[in-house]
């Protein structure tokens, strides 16, 4: 849009001599179809369009306003060094005024302008989004997650009638594309296990909404709406506009970043985050849901993709690699709802062995869900990951509430066709034996990775630990045995020296 077709005052905000501040120039405008930004160097500028979208509707002045104090309320929870104010305009004479005292005319949120390239989605593209990035983000985001408000109203947004309107209405604005990104069989399969999820699993979304897992989230929490700024982990442009799209479940929020890196073909990274927003929250019952708001998030990036190759005014070049991206997001929403055989695999080994290193390992190269028993222990007992546990909780019978645990979350997740790696000791059989009797029951493949190296390593290993939430330390040591592997046990076993390059073993 050339200036000519702007509004009078975003014309106005486009000149420095708008602002009380010194400015970059040229002052840069970015639009959305539901804003205007105007980054002016130090600060940005956000004012909102006056549309009616269904979903969001900001056509009055009164209703501008509220949303521009909403944005500035709810994304300081996430980012409170970026969002600052929200300003007036006011009309003083011919010419328009930034926070003056006369009638406002509009209204804008006030934010600090951070660097270009400190988006997680540009660190990816520069190869500088580590997996120790994405364990911060993970427990920035449980933290996140863990004080946001819920209540009797925000919870409702977690009853089947109220998450499918907007999955159905998906389905309903994409039907036409069938022929074109889509494919029929693909648009048929996603529905029927959406469909066929919302009609058989009526317990399970009641379970969420029970143990207050719909909150009021972010709503969009994909990798271009986080920044690194000054060391500092930000989620920024949160959903303000729409209660259905932020209040809920907390892995509404989570499929969008899984979602970003399975996309971007990096599903080592995207299991590695998984598995550390997991371990913060310990809320592993969430991945039975999650392939449901998988493909949600990459159905929406497919449906908004799709919908440019209406519009007469984008070039035919532009539509053939819309046609594309479209296409790979229909086929992964359709892949997220495919179910696999699911299996259990056992760590065991003596403190130090290289239990959680192998499994970390072979989680990221297999998709498997890693649960460590210490994490379980330390939900069980109500303390922080990071806080010592005293003796308390490492008592016979809190050890055999652990060891339960463990088992039916593995056996719940390997019945929904995930492969499950349940890292714990396994020193006893009598642990063994009650994981092998489970997978047998339901038919369930199981494999035992006894972890072993030589005493003065496990003594090294464990004396060089920290920073992380094993609380086991070198003194403990004379005191572990391993109970042998009975001969029924055995053909379960595989034995693994952690001081040798393990390379294809783990495959």
């Amino acid at each position: 849009m050339t200036e000519s077709f702007l509004p009078p005052l975003i014309q106005q905000m486009t000149q420095p001599e708008f602002y009380s501040h010194p400015v970059t120039e040229p002052i840069q405008l970015i639009q959305t179809h539901v804003s205007y930004v105007l980054l002016t160097g130090e600060f940005a500028y956000k004012v909102k369009k006056p549309v009616n979208f269904g979903f969001l509707d900001f056509l009055t002045l009164e209703k501008r306003k509220h949303f521009c104090e909403e944005e500035l309320r709810l994304n300081q929870r996430g980012a409170a060094e970026l969002y600052l104010e929200v300003l007036p305009i006011t009309q003083e004479g011919n010419r328009l005024r930034l926070g003056g005292k006369g009638e406002a005319v509009e209204y804008v949120v006030k934010m600090r302008q951070f660097p270009a390239g400190t988006l997680f989605s540009d660190l990816f593209d520069q190869g500088k989004l580590t997996g120790e990035l994405l364990e911060r983000l993970a427990q920035v985001l449980a933290q996140f997650h863990a004080s946001a408000v819920t209540n009797d109203y925000i919870r409702s947004f977690g009853q089947v009638s109220k998450i499918r309107l907007a999955i159905d209405e998906n389905y309903e604005q994409t039907e036409k594309y069938i022929g074109g990104p889509q494919t029929q069989q693909q648009f048929d399969e996603t529905r029927a296990y959406t469909n066929r999820l919302f009609a058989e699993q009526v317990d399970l979304f009641n379970q969420r909404i029970e143990n207050n897992w719909i909150r009021e989230c972010h709503g969009d929490v994909h990798l271009r709406n986080i920044a690194l700024w000054n060391d500092k982990i930000l989620l920024f442009d949160c959903i303000e506009f729409n209660e259905p799209f932020r209040f809920v479940d907390v892995m509404f929020d989570i499929a969008y970043i899984v979602m970003d890196l399975d996309a971007r073909d990096r599903r080592d990274l995207s299991n590695l985050f998984l598995n550390a927003y997991l371990e913060q929250m310990g809320d592993w019952e969430g991945l039975q849901v999650l392939p449901l708001y998988l493909s949600r998030q990459s159905y929406v990036r497919a449906k908004v993709t799709s919908f440019l190759l209406d519009d007469p005014s984008i070039p035919a070049s532009v539509k053939q690699e819309c046609t594309v991206t479209a296409s790979r997001y229909y086929r992964l929403a359709w892949e997220y709802t495919k179910s696999s055989q699911g299996q259990l695999i056992l760590m065991a080994g003596l403190s130090g062995s290289g239990k959680s290193t192998v499994a970390r390992q072979l989680a990221q190269k297999s998709g498997a869900i890693h649960i460590r028993s210490d994490a379980v222990r330390k939900h069980l007992a109500g303390i922080p990951l990071q806080e010592q546990g005293g003796a308390s909780i490492y008592t016979p019978e809190m050890s055999q509430k652990t060891y339960d645990r463990l088992l039916e979350l593995g056996i719940t997740l390997a019945k929904q066709g995930y492969s499950v790696i349940l890292d714990a000791k396994y020193d006893r059989q009598a642990f063994r034996q009650a994981a092998i009797a489970q997978a047998q029951n339901h038919h369930l493949p199981l494999q035992i990775l006894h972890c072993t190296a030589p005493s003065e390593v496990l003594q090294e290993r464990l004396h060089q630990r920290q920073g992380d939430i094993s609380d086991a330390t070198v003194d403990l040591l004379p005191k572990q045995q391993m109970e042998p592997f009975t001969e029924t046990e055995q053909p379960y076993v595989k034995t693994l020296d952690t001081t040798k390059d393990l390379g294809t073993r783990l495959g």
